[in-house]
This record gives structure tokens, sequence and C-alpha cells, in this order.
């Protein structure tokens, strides 16, 4: 709908200038009624012209009437605002146009003026601030009126523009990525458009956060409390293993200890295990048999040696030693728990707990040879 040209539009403007000053000197209780009685009709292009025209019409009977200077009475008044009728909603007559409210209120209230029902304006009130002129006087307000009706109606019958065609604009910008210069220059690829929305999201969400953090400081300084409470236990953390690590000797002795198991064979230990077997003392028979599979595990060499010989170790020391990949890791585990539940735990054993255990360590090697 090209009958909304800018042009046409700031002309409106300068002319409407004395009529918003009316307005704005119009009494309030009387502007109340006006946007009171006012209703809004839906109108196409056609009807909203006609409209104009009887608007022009009424303006050009107000302007005699007021030329006369001769009392009329209110049922024969030409200027009595209830005159201008609904405001207008105008479609544009196609689907994809949208309405466009007019608005008359500032028609009705130069009616009112000119018809009597409207006190003058205040002498404090100018157009222009700081300038004593004096108010505009009722003919030349409607004569505006009907000039801004008039220009109005014209825009209404003005036909639509044709769209504008970019194609030479488009040739001459094809011309010049064509040269040269421009040969090395490559569109941004789906990955790098995606990596541009998400750092603008990004940028966004931290914004958002410092918005946020500057209108509630609790909460940085909920943060700030949460960040060294985090360092903090970060260093004790480091702090314990660094100190359960020194307790583990993992250096091999070139001279094994005296105490340590493999310090005496392994066929002792479970020559010893089955002495005690033999007179039916289960619990040292199993006692003997795990220290036979740490003496065993122990004597390997090379790779097969899981740690270096100390016998100031804990069984579950042992375990922690044991690589997780090894293979022998969980019957190592079996048999230090049937070993804890019967030494520590003082937990009966028997000829099958026995049996077990030793079937166990024969899977570490302890076999008789």
């Amino acid at each position: 709908m090209i009958w909304l040209r800018p042009a046409s539009i700031r002309f409106g403007i300068v002319l409407q200038a004395p009529l918003l000053a009316l307005v704005a000197a119009a009494p309030l209780a009387h502007a109340q009624d006006s946007d009171a009685g006012a209703s809004w009709r839906d109108v196409s292009l056609a009807d909203y012209r006609q409209h104009l025209e009887q608007l022009d019409s009424i303006v050009t009977a107000c302007r005699a009437q007021v030329a006369r200077k001769v009392p009329v009475p209110a049922s024969d008044n030409a200027c009595n605002s209830d005159r201008v009728g609904s405001d207008d909603r105008v479609s544009g007559g196609s689907a994809t146009s949208t309405s466009r409210e007019v608005r008359y209120d500032w028609l009705r209230t130069v009616l009112a003026r000119a018809g009597g029902k409207a006190a003058a304006p205040s002498p404090g009130i100018h157009l222009i601030p700081g300038e004593k002129s004096a108010p505009p006087s009722v003919d030349s307000l409607l004569a505006e009126a009907q000039v801004r009706l008039q220009n109005d109606e014209k825009q209404a019958g003005s036909q639509a523009e044709p769209a504008s065609n970019y194609a030479s604009q488009r040739a001459a910008l094809n011309a010049i990525l064509a040269q040269r210069a421009y040969q090395g220059s490559t569109q941004a690829s789906p990955v790098d458009r995606f990596r541009e929305w998400l750092y603008n999201q990004l940028d966004k969400f931290l914004a958002s956060l410092v918005r946020f953090g500057s209108r509630s400081r609790w909460i940085v300084w909920s943060l700030r409390i949460l960040l060294v409470l985090g360092i903090c236990v970060g260093l004790v953390w480091a702090i314990v293993r660094i100190e359960r690590g020194s307790r583990i000797k993992l250096v091999p002795d070139i001279v094994p200890s005296p105490d340590a198991p493999s310090a005496r064979e392994w066929q002792l230990w479970l020559a010893d295990a089955r002495a005690m077997a033999a007179n039916g003392q289960w619990r040292d028979a199993i006692h003997f048999v795990y220290w036979a599979a740490i003496a065993r595990l122990e004597s390997n060499v090379g790779s097969r040696r899981p740690w270096p010989a100390d016998r100031a170790r804990t069984p579950r020391e042992y375990l922690r030693l044991m690589p997780g990949a090894d293979p022998r890791t969980p019957t190592l585990t079996a048999l230090t728990r049937s070993f804890e539940r019967t030494w520590y735990g003082g937990r009966a054993a028997e000829s099958g707990d026995f049996e077990a255990a030793l079937e166990l360590a024969g899977s570490l090697g302890v076999k008789p040879e």
C-alpha cells in the first residue's frame, strides 16, 4: 500500500502541528468523551476514500458556518463532532497486506472547537516552547484540517509503485566478485556457520549471567566460596594420595628384606601349610597357604613380578599393587578374602576352606613340583 509514502507523511506532520497543539490544549474531560464515543469499522480502500470525501464536505460546511458568525441551533450545527462517525480500519485489498487504523480524534477536537463545545487554549500553551504567540484561529485550524483530508485522499487514490528490480545491482556485484582479487574467497561452510552460532549463543549466555550476577550479588559470592572449597578439596585429595603412595615402596630391593615372604621359599610355606592341615589346624594352614602364594609371586622375575619384596605390607596393600590388567588379580583377591575371614575375622575354618584356598594358590603357581 504505497499511499503511505514518507514524503507525504512528513508533509502531513507539518500540517498537523497546529492541530496537535489544539488537541493538547483541549480539556481532558472532552477528550475522554470523544475517545469513549469513537468506535471502529472495517472498510475497504474505496470506502475509506468515500469517508474522506464526506469529512471534507463536513469541514467545508463548518467553515461556511463559522464565516457567517450566526448562532445556529444544536440540531443544525454543521460543526458537530458526532458527524465524523467511526474510526476506520482500512484493509489493503490483498491477502498479504495488513490493515491500517485511521483515527479521527484530531478532527473531532477541531470541530468541537469550531462548534463552541471546547474551551479556547490556555494562553500559557504555545506552539513553540518559549515563544509567546497567539493560539491559531478556528478558521486556520479548519483550513489545515481540510488540507490534511485532501492529502490523505490523494494518497489513498495513488497507484502502487512497482517493486524495485535489483537485477542490475546484482550483475554489478557478480562482476566485482569475478575479479582476480576475489578468486580465493569462499563461502562459509556449514561447520563455520554452526560454530559462529554456537559462539553467539555462548556469548549471550555469559552476558545474561553477568547481568544476573550484577543484580544478585549473593550468587557471585556463592560461586567464589564454591571455587575456594573445590580448590581446598583438590589439595587435600592430592596430599592424601601422596601420603598413601609414600607408604608403599615401589623401588625393588637389591637384596630382599630378611622378613620378606620371598626370603623363605614358597615350597617351605606350602610344606608348613600341609603339616598344619594334617594336624587339623585349618586356620593356620590357610595362613601358610596365603603366604606361600605371596612368596611365589615375589619369586617371579621380569614382568611377572608384580611388586618388590617387603614384609611390612598388609594383604590389602598387596592387592593395590597388583596391576588391574593382570589376570591373577581376581584369584589373589579371592585368596586374600578367605585368609582375612579366618585369620583376622576369627571365623572357624574347615577342611573345605583349606582345599579351596589351596586350589586358589595353585592358580597362582603354588603347586608341588
